[in-house]
């Protein structure tokens, strides 16, 4: 049987305190995500039963959706330390060393945002990841030496934004790899009512899905609308809390009924205005926001294709009929109406 100890975080990597209260520390505290989560529990329990390594576990999705959430819950529920590091911060195979070497049996290493992991640092972790060693080169030209060095067996949990970045190599020495979605408005709102409680705070379940349905299918979100309603709350209403008060809060905020902000109704805008509704180019869009196309492709365009009001065409970004009803505007004449 495997000894496992319990969890621990790097202190320079430990989440703000109020992160931390809001975030789930246990399976059993999670909402949402029922599938990934039912296929993961399986998957912890017969490691524990057997008092065997869990296999490596790939997580991808959205920004927000509980990756990390996901990471950290699972080795509290094996009773396993955990290390985190972020695949932007290693450069180099030697930054991934210390993190490797340190690695106790059963331990989890969490790396968030995996596919920026330079092709160097991700060829380190192939042998790492599957024979658990690895291979470091002493000196230079023909006096270099190679040392195979033995690893305790771990755990790798990767995280990433974007799927389609990591290898084809990397990805398939993954046992499982799990897929995460935007959470439906009925989970949104169980969410910010637990929250609620954490905060202390008043909640009612008209106000709970309110907030729910203004928070993009992301918990991280509704917890930051959920703190902004408790700020508004504590300054402008002694603390009391309705649905008028949320729904005042959050347009304060600029935030819609949609959960579009200022920013996301921007984007829809200026395809509007100076595009005359598309098709336009994401660099075409970018510049004339002044902003860089990575922002609008991976933190706007992703929930606008899924409320259906923009739509991706060979020919670029084009305003659907609901984006243009959704700006207050008469739907489109002509052929590009005709599209939907």
């Amino acid at each position: 049987m495997t000894n496992f100890r319990e969890p621990s975080i790097q202190p320079d990597e430990v989440p703000p305190a109020e992160d931390r209260v809001l975030r789930p520390q246990r399976f059993s505290e999670m909402v949402g995500q029922r599938a990934v989560f039912e296929r993961l529990s399986i998957a912890v329990d017969a490691s524990r039963i057997r008092g065997e390594v869990l296999g490596h576990i790939l997580l991808d999705g959205p920004p927000g959706l509980g990756k990390t959430t996901f990471a950290t819950c699972i080795p509290r529920e094996l009773g396993a330390t955990l290390q985190i590091a972020s695949g932007a911060a290693l450069s180099a195979p030697k930054d991934l060393l210390p993190y490797l070497s340190n690695a106790s049996e059963g331990s989890v290493l969490f790396i968030d945002e995996i596919h920026r992991l330079p092709i160097a640092v991700e060829e380190f972790l192939y042998p790492a990841m599957e024979d658990f060693r690895i291979d470091i080169t002493l000196g230079e030209g023909v006096s270099a030496r190679t040392i195979n060095m033995p690893l305790r067996p771990f755990t790798l949990i990767g995280a990433t934004t974007r799927a389609g970045l990591i290898s084809a190599p990397m990805r398939d020495r993954f046992v499982m790899r799990e897929h995460l979605d935007y959470y439906s408005a009925a989970d949104l709102a169980e969410i910010v009512r637990r929250s609620a409680v954490k905060l202390s705070m008043p909640m009612d379940n008209a106000t709970a899905d309110e907030i729910a349905r203004r928070s993009r299918g992301t918990p991280r979100l509704a917890n930051n609308r959920l703190r902004w309603i408790r700020d508004f709350s504590t300054s402008r209403t002694s603390g009391l809390l309705d649905v008028e008060i949320a729904r005042t809060a959050l347009e304060m905020q600029g935030i819609d009924e949609l959960g579009l902000d200022g920013f996301d109704r921007k984007y829809l805008e200026t395809i509007q205005r100076v595009f005359s509704g598309g098709p336009v180019g994401l660099d075409a869009i970018a510049h004339t926001m002044s902003t860089a196309p990575d922002t609008l492709e991976d933190d706007v365009e992703p929930y606008m294709l899924r409320c259906e009001l923009v739509v991706r065409t060979p020919r670029g970004r084009l305003l659907t009929e609901r984006g243009e009803q959704h700006l207050g505007a008469l739907p489109k004449s002509g052929p590009q109406a005709r599209l939907f």
